[in-house]
């Protein structure tokens, strides 16, 4: 589509913070928006570099933000002062570009931009990913147009007006939309059992240190069904390798797959942390998981992802101070002696899914410029 025919709805500006977790869904939504004919820009920090590449804007701007670090005087005024340039920055650049909408997607990097389109009248949205409202979007909520939720149910969420709170739920990209279309396809008894290990930098460490000693728990007979796929620091590559080839256990392991929804598409179970990103792709593609959250969270929000969607029946999960090398092998043992467990997880999983969430986010946009 060339860039005269993007334009020909105008410009929608973006608002994420620069990590997987809020640039996943702003991609989606950029892709959905730009199929309907507008021209899409995205607002945001110095991270991009490392997670934004190809995201679909017609032009990326790097907004001064800063994040509430501490509760000294001076850690907030320092905080202020930058949010303060931030906005008057972001005020500048929606001059120029004169957006029909600004959308949020959390983080403190989205704050100056949604809050220079309250100052300057222009209609905006917030989409929270998590079954938490964040901290910045708590600030925002009440400033915006609507709020889109990812979950039916969101803590914090009831500061609003129920009619200005929408479940569109959380957009996911195209590659994972196409990885949804592959069925789950359970283990048969005695044959293959392929594990999915992945959990960002913090869950990369604490599952190449748990996993290979959970597999050294397992009986021959089940280490030799093993296909292991997983997730490991650079510095932790080579020594959770060797430990799998000592154990005669067939992996593959990797710093970063580019292809990991297809990879999702291709496990019998997945053992996460339960981010955002995470969870949805779990739920659109389908597929059984044990989530341990990230602890210490400030918000507790990967606790309340991992919790909404077991009782909902799409997973299970596990504090992390309680999921050890004897549990996880026990965990393993059991689903792997009696796969059948497995299908309902994943059918309750699916069933969570919305892999339509983000033209429902797009009909929102719509709505408000309207």
């Amino acid at each position: 589509m060339s860039e005269a025919k993007r334009a020909e709805g105008g410009t929608i500006l973006l608002a994420a913070g620069g990590t997987g977790g809020h640039l996943f869904p702003a991609f989606a939504l950029a892709e959905a928006l730009g199929r309907r004919g507008y021209r899409v820009d995205l607002a945001t920090d110095h991270r991009i570099a490392d997670y934004g590449r190809d995201f679909p804007a017609a032009e990326i701007h790097t907004v001064t933000s800063g994040t509430i670090t501490g509760k000294s005087p001076v850690a907030l005024a320092k905080t202020g002062l930058k949010l303060s340039k931030g906005v008057a920055e972001a005020g500048s650049l929606i001059g120029r570009l004169k957006p029909r909408a600004v959308v949020g997607f959390g983080g403190y990097p989205s704050f100056p931009p949604v809050m220079a389109a309250r100052l300057r009248g222009v209609p905006s949205a917030l989409h929270e990913q998590n079954a938490v409202l964040g901290r910045a979007n708590r600030m925002l909520a009440k400033r915006v147009t609507a709020l889109a939720t990812s979950f039916e149910t969101v803590k914090f969420a009831d500061m609003l007006p129920a009619e200005r709170v929408v479940f569109t739920g959380n957009p996911v990209r195209s590659v994972v939309v196409e990885a949804a279309a592959q069925p789950y396809d359970p283990p048969k008894a005695g044959g293959p059992f392929r594990l999915l290990v992945f959990g960002g930098s913090q869950g990369a460490r604490v599952f190449s240190e748990l996993l290979p000693q959970a597999v050294a728990h397992l009986d021959p007979a089940d280490r030799g069904r093993l296909q292991v796929v997983q997730q490991c620091r650079p510095e932790d590559l080579e020594g959770v390798q060797q430990r799998f080839a000592e154990l005669g256990v067939e992996a593959e392991c990797a710093p970063f797959f580019k292809d990991l929804p297809g990879r999702i598409a291709n496990s019998h179970l997945v053992i996460a942390r339960s981010g955002a990103s995470t969870v949805s792709e779990l739920t659109v593609i389908g597929r059984p998981s044990i989530l341990v959250p990230l602890p210490h969270a400030l918000d507790n929000d990967q606790l309340q992802n991992a919790t909404t969607l077991n009782a909902a029946g799409g997973c299970w999960w596990a504090a992390q101070k309680d999921f050890d090398a004897e549990r996880a092998a026990r965990d393993l043992h059991q689903l792997m002696a009696a796969p059948e467990q497995l299908v309902p997880v994943a059918h309750a999983a699916k069933a969570q899914g919305r892999a339509d969430a983000d033209e429902r986010l797009a009909d929102l946009v719509e709505t408000i410029m309207r």
